[in-house]
C-alpha cells in the first residue's frame, strides 16, 4: 500500500508526525505500507527548518512543491499544478491530507481527478462561518473525501448530516494531541523566560492573527489595550505573527508588561503554554492543547470549529468585542475558571488507529 502524505503549513506537520511514526512502526512489523511525504511549500517559515523536523523526529519531505504565497487563487493553482505533476510521477493508492489549509483542499481535488482515493484526517469539523477560508477548505475536502478520520463525535454527526456514509467515518481521536503528549517531556524553556524572569502561573500567553482581530488597526489597538488593562500587571508574552507585527508596529502599542517576541518553535511555545496562568488566542489548535494541559483559554472569535474545547475543555469563546475580556479575566483572577476534561480518544494513540484502519482498508 502506497500512501502520499500531504502537509502545507506548520500545524500540518504536527498532525502528520505521529502518522509517520505509526507507519514506520507498521513497516517494522513487516506490514505492507509505504509513504511519500510531500510538502506543498504553502507556508515558508524559518522555524520549518531542519531543526523543526528534528524536533518532531520526522524525515525531510520527499518533495517540496514550493507553492509559496500569493492570493488564495494563485496559491491554490500553484499547489494543484505542482501536486498533479508529483502524483502523476509518483502514483499512490491513497492521498492522505490533514487539517484545513489551502493545500488540504487543493491536493484532494487533484487526487480525485486522478482517480486516487483521499483520506482526510481531522474531517468533519465545522465553524459554520463561510467567511473563513478554512471552512471552505473543510467543506470542499469532505465533499470529495473517501475515508474520514475524525476527532470527535460531533464531527461524526456533522458528516452524517451532510450525507456521508457512516461506514466511511472513523472516530480515531486527535493526532495533534499524539504529538503534544509525546513531546511534552521535551519542551524547551525559551530565552524570554529568563530574560524577563517569568514565574510559573504568573504570566499570560497571547496569540493573535485572525483578520477579524488584526486587520483593523483601531480594533486591534482597542483589543490589546483592554487585555493589558485587565491583566493586573502580569507579564503578557506575545509571540507575534508576522502579519500582526506589521500592524502593531504602525499603531505603536507599548506597555511595561507586554513582551512582544519572535514566533517560537513548537517545543518552546508549548513550554510557555504549559506553565502559563492562561492563554488568550484566536487560534483553533491552541485551544485543543490548552484543554489537554488544563490551562484556562480565552478565544477571541465569534465561532469555533472545535466546540468540544468549550463544552468539555478549558476554553471559553469570548467573541471579538473587547468588552468581553474583563468579565473573563475577573473569573480567571478570582480562581473560578472551569475545570475541563479531555475528550474521548485524545490519548496519544490516534495515529496507530489511523494506520490500522488504512491497513484494514487496503
Amino acid at each position: 500500500m502506497k500512501i502520499t502524505i500531504v502537509a502545507g503549513a506548520r500545524p500540518n506537520f504536527m498532525k502528520i508526525a505521529p502518522i509517520i511514526h505509526a507507519i514506520q512502526q507498521a513497516q517494522s512489523d513487516k506490514k505492507d505500507i509505504a509513504f511519500r511525504l510531500v510538502h506543498t511549500g504553502q507556508h515558508y517559515d524559518k522555524k520549518m527548518s531542519g531543526d523543526f523536523f528534528e524536533q518532531l523526529d520526522i524525515p525531510k519531505p520527499d518533495a517540496n512543491l514550493g507553492a509559496g504565497g500569493g492570493t488564495q487563487a494563485e496559491q491554490t493553482a500553484a499547489i494543484m499544478i505542482g501536486f498533479e505533476k508529483e502524483l502523476m510521477t509518483n502514483p499512490a493508492d491513497i492521498v492522505l491530507v490533514v487539517g484545513d489549509v489551502t493545500s488540504t483542499m487543493a491536493c484532494s481535488i487533484v487526487a480525485k481527478k486522478l482517480n486516487t482515493k483521499v483520506a482526510h484526517v481531522e474531517a468533519g469539523i465545522r465553524s459554520r462561518d463561510i467567511t473563513m477560508p478554512e471552512e471552505i477548505n473543510r467543506m470542499v475536502t469532505d465533499a470529495i473525501t473517501d475515508y474520514f478520520f475524525t476527532t470527535s463525535e460531533l464531527a461524526n454527526e456533522n458528516l452524517r448530516n451532510e450525507g456521508i456514509k457512516k461506514e466511511n467515518v472513523f472516530h480515531v481521536g486527535n493526532t495533534m494531541i499524539d504529538t503534544l503528549l509525546k513531546q511534552m517531556p521535551r519542551f524547551i524553556k525559551p530565552p524570554v523566560w529568563d530574560k524577563v524572569s517569568l514565574k510559573e502561573k504568573e504570566y499570560i500567553v497571547m496569540t493573535l492573527h485572525r483578520p477579524a482581530n488584526v486587520d483593523q488597526e483601531l480594533h486591534l489597538k482597542t483589543l490589546i489595550d483592554e487585555i493589558i488593562l485587565q491583566s493586573r500587571g502580569l507579564p503578557l508574552v506575545f509571540p507575534v505573527h508576522p502579519r500582526t507585527a506589521q500592524i502593531i508596529e504602525h499603531i505603536g502599542i507599548k506597555a511595561s508588561n507586554l513582551y512582544m517576541i519572535e514566533p517560537l518553535s513548537y517545543l518552546e511555545f508549548n513550554y510557555l503554554v504549559k506553565h502559563a496562568k492562561a492563554v488568550i488566542t484566536d487560534s483553533g489548535g491552541i485551544t485543543e492543547e490548552t484543554t489537554v494541559m488544563n490551562i484556562p483559554c480565552m478565544t477571541l472569535r465569534d465561532n469555533t470549529e472545535r466546540p468540544e474545547t468549550c463544552t468539555m475543555g478549558t476554553n471559553e469563546l469570548l467573541g471579538t468585542n473587547p468588552k468581553a475580556i474583563k468579565p473573563a479575566m475577573d473569573i480567571l483572577f478570582n480562581g473560578d475558571w472551569k475545570s475541563g476534561r479531555i475528550p474521548d480518544l485524545w490519548d496519544g494513540k490516534t495515529a496507530e488507529r489511523i494506520v490500522d484502519k488504512l491497513l484494514e482498508i487496503a
